[in-house]
């Protein structure tokens, strides 16, 4: 049994999670930090209330990152790292490139880091696929996370460069892999939400699949879990899983240098970022509506 730590309120993951993680055998014995964590830890039974991360790494095994602003997420993770205790990272890992290679370098370094979006742990990756279009509906970083990482998912890990398409209402940005397949993905707000959907082609059949938001939670606590308590081996290395971020900031830059193709570790890169406060804003503002 893992002592788990819940880090960031603001999103509904956290108390999602916790009942999940209490089926799977752990103990959720800790919160950090904002104004709802005293509330939220009595509506939980959690008995421990931080408001320094480096003692809460002290009293438990497993943090889970959760918050809006991915922009925050490496300063979060970092006192657990240097406690040597495992992180489970939520969606979107971090929107910078330069963010993203401290991750991948902490795990490098034997640090037990993982997560992301949860659809990318919904699929089994299909070895006969040769080319996948995914979509749906919301923030074009925050939820279209979601249709880079399904994409992820069905054709694996190998994504190489990006582009921006373009199209009326959602944006469309096409992935090439190394080994040439390419995939697509349909993103940004919609009048009436889409679902999580997917087509998958290969050279025998062509399939489409709508992913259930109730399987999304239990799928990504079930794959990445184990691996942070130290029941199973790293289920994918962090270089593998940042990839779909990695994809999203090379198709922003492809769109303001007029859609050409950027590679995912193109050093232009280093400049590109999508805006975690301001996503964080506007999502507190929404839930105060």
């Amino acid at each position: 049994m893992a002592r788990i730590g819940l880090v960031d309120l603001d999103t509904s993951h956290p108390g999602a999670f916790t009942p999940l993680l209490r089926a799977m055998g752990h103990d959720v014995v800790a919160v950090w930090h904002h104004a709802p964590a005293d509330d939220f830890a009595r509506r939980h039974d959690i008995p421990h209330v931080f408001d320094d991360l480096h003692k809460m790494a002290e009293a438990v095994d497993i943090a889970v990152v959760s918050g809006a602003d991915w922009s925050t997420h490496v300063e979060r993770v970092a006192p657990f790292v240097a406690a040597d205790r495992a992180v489970l990272l939520d969606k979107p890992f971090a929107g910078n490139a330069a963010h993203l290679a401290r991750l991948v370098a902490w795990t490098d370094h034997g640090a037990r880091l993982s997560g992301g979006s949860s659809l990318r742990w919904a699929v089994e990756q299909d070895p006969d696929a040769d080319f996948a279009f995914t979509g749906c509906s919301g923030h074009e970083f925050d939820y279209g996370i979601h249709a880079y990482s399904l994409l992820h998912g069905l054709l694996g890990p190998g994504m190489r460069q990006a582009r921006w398409l373009g199209g009326r209402g959602q944006h469309r940005i096409e992935i090439r892999w190394a080994d040439g397949r390419t995939g697509m993905v349909s993103l940004g707000e919609t009048e009436v939400r889409h679902p999580f959907h997917a087509t998958i082609l290969s050279g025998r059949s062509v399939r489409h699949l709508e992913i259930s938001p109730s399987t999304l939670y239990p799928a990504l606590l079930e794959a990445v879990v184990p691996y942070l308590a130290g029941q199973a081996p790293n289920p994918l290395p962090m270089a593998d899983l940042v990839e779909p971020e990695l994809a999203a900031l090379a198709a922003l830059h492809s769109r303001h240098k007029g859609g050409r193709w950027v590679d995912l570790h193109d050093p232009e890169l280093i400049g590109v970022q999508y805006d975690g406060p301001a996503f964080a804003a506007a999502y507190r503002r929404a839930k105060q509506r």
